[in-house]
């Protein structure tokens, strides 16, 4: 009877577990087709980013030619890392480029988020950022960067097509260092 009895509740904890499987698989798909544009959009480029740090890993920062060591003993440890993707035409001025890979480049958190500050550290690190770009992009590129860009309307199927190429590239990426 005992043996019964333990199977039986074996048995009900199974169910319960595979119940609460199915529910929170339920609960899962729910939240995602609740979710927002601005949430995927939000989801991608954090995807997005993440893959231009991996892709430039071994490549200064773009905008000043620091390398991760100079980095660690000028600015110390930093929150979130020291690496950011940086934009050479901004996200804000320009959607249309927001996950265009020759617009977005490794860049250290100085340059990307402090430049703006103050105007003639921002003009510098523009500058800056334009000749290293030039010499990584080549000046046809370039110019085809800074030329006018047809507007895009991201649906949410585009960005979640987005979001789920540059997830696969990172991870290749991320596997291919690990072999």
């Amino acid at each position: 009877m005992e043996l019964v009895k333990q199977d039986r509740e074996k048995k009900l904890a199974k169910e319960k577990k595979e119940q609460l499987s199915v529910q929170r698989k339920k609960d899962k798909e729910t939240r995602e087709r609740l979710k927002s544009r601005r949430s995927h959009l939000k989801e991608a480029q954090i995807v997005f980013n993440k893959f231009i740090r991996l892709r430039d890993e071994k490549d200064p920062c773009i905008s000043c030619g620091k390398t991760e060591k100079e980095l660690q003993t000028s600015d110390g440890w930093m929150p979130g890392g020291i690496w950011d993707c940086g934009h050479y035409l901004s996200r804000g001025g320009f959607p249309e480029l927001r996950f265009e890979e020759l617009n977005s480049h490794k860049q250290c958190k100085t340059c990307n988020g402090g430049a703006g500050q103050f105007a003639k550290k921002n003009r510098t690190v523009s500058q800056q950022y334009r000749i290293n770009l030039i010499k990584k992009i080549g000046i046809e590129k370039l110019e085809w960067l800074e030329g006018p860009h047809e507007p895009k309307q991201y649906t949410i199927e585009n960005i979640v097509g987005i979001r789920d190429k540059y997830k696969d590239m990172a991870k290749q990426l991320q596997t291919r260092e690990v072999i």
